[in-house]
């Protein structure tokens, strides 16, 4: 049973509490029952369109894990700092970003960042993948401009990259092969939060130079 069809009982149960005699919203709520006699709870896999059940405390310990052995604990919550910061590179756009839209960028009333784990059933000891909702994040709406502005002012050759698993396979339809030839796969462990800044930023520039982008413009997204 998928969560669209469980949140779709949980409305239906909710909306007829004096007449509900539906098969599937009394398996419902049984099963709710036993997650809260047991302090269970249900989230989903992360890979496949499965659920898996575990206590509360399982969850939270595999988050905690994740946590503590990839980020460094705040004494206090940057949100305002941050928000301030967002907010001065905004006002300060001369080319980006038109005087008349510039509100538009700014999230109010921003908060802390939450985040919920994905069970990884495929690996040992089962650990969690990390999910973090941003759209409260001080820069959520400005990095979405950022982007835009990148991919039209600085597309970058993306030769090797794909779009999906049918544009893998229609390519590699066309890649000259020979029986001895072996395909792999390979993974890269916590990919965006390993790529070098530094170097980014330089390719970054270089590309806008070759696009011929003025000045003031390259210095607005390089200082993004």
């Amino acid at each position: 049973m998928t969560a669209e069809c469980i949140n779709t009982l949980q409305l239906n149960n909710n909306s007829h509490p004096k007449h509900n005699a539906h098969p599937e919203a009394r398996t419902i709520k049984t099963i709710k029952t036993k997650l809260k006699k047991n302090e269970a709870m249900i989230t989903h896999t992360d890979k496949g369109n499965s659920l898996v059940i575990l206590t509360i405390k399982q969850y939270d310990s595999k988050t905690q894990d994740f946590i503590q052995a990839n980020f460094q604990t705040a004494t206090k919550d940057p949100t305002k700092y941050f928000q301030s910061q967002i907010r001065k590179v905004i006002n300060d756009s001369k080319t980006l970003i038109p005087q008349e839209t510039k509100l538009k960028y700014v999230n109010m009333n921003p908060s802390a960042c939450t985040i919920k784990g994905l069970i990884k059933m495929h690996k040992p000891e089962h650990p969690t993948r990390p999910v973090v909702n941003w759209s409260s994040a001080p820069a959520y709406k400005a990095a979405r401009l950022f982007t835009q502005k990148i991919r039209h002012l600085a597309p970058l050759p993306n030769i090797y990259s794909t779009d999906n698993t049918r544009d893998l396979i229609n390519k590699l339809k066309d890649t000259p092969t020979l029986p001895h030839f072996a395909l792999a796969s390979l993974d890269i462990t916590n990919l965006y939060t390993n790529i070098p800044v530094n170097e980014t930023r330089e390719i970054l520039s270089n590309t806008m130079e070759q696009n011929l982008l003025d000045p003031q413009t390259r210095h607005e997204l390089i200082k993004w």
